[in-house]
């Protein structure tokens, strides 16, 4: 296997385990219509790497199901984080808006989830309007102020995978 290949397999694969980390140890924030998921600042990683893409996402897969996710919140719920990581890849020029990309596909495909999955007995517009504060304070003050730190190491520490 290439040095390449096993640096981009080890990236996502921390990428990944930091996620699930993050999101079962913030559990009580994590889950829910009020959710803050910190780990959601880590959407912000592929600026520096395309490596987080695929981690980011199987990190939100074992978190989900780790935190008890029912099956469609498993499968959608990773998908809309990989959808924002992805999106952020592409915005990678324009760092300024990157973190919005994971911010609106999951504040797209979420809320029904939560509404009609969970049974949440909230109306739907208001857990629109939490999951958007919660992945605007996740995914653009968080992830921003975690740019802003890995920025200063990013030679050290996400060498070229992508």
């Amino acid at each position: 296997m290439k040095k390449n290949n096993v640096l981009f397999i080890t990236q996502a694969a921390m990428i990944a385990a930091v996620y699930v980390v993050l999101t079962v140890v913030f559990a009580p924030f994590s889950f829910g219509a009020g959710q803050i998921r910190i780990a959601e600042a880590l959407t912000i990683l592929p600026l520096f790497t395309a490596a987080a893409i695929p981690g980011l996402f199987v990190g939100c897969f074992i978190g989900n199901i780790m935190g008890g996710a029912i099956l469609i919140d498993i499968i959608l719920g990773s998908i809309a984080t990989l959808i924002g990581a992805a999106g952020t890849w592409l915005l990678r020029r324009h760092k300024r808006f990157a973190p919005f990309a994971p911010i609106l596909s999951n504040t797209i495909i979420l809320p029904p989830i939560l509404y009609y999955g969970y049974g949440i007995g909230l109306p739907l517009w208001f857990i629109v309007l939490t999951l958007f504060i919660g992945e605007f304070i996740s995914c653009y003050l968080l992830g921003t102020l975690l740019y802003k730190v890995l920025e200063r190491y990013e030679g050290a520490i996400f060498h070229s995978a992508s």
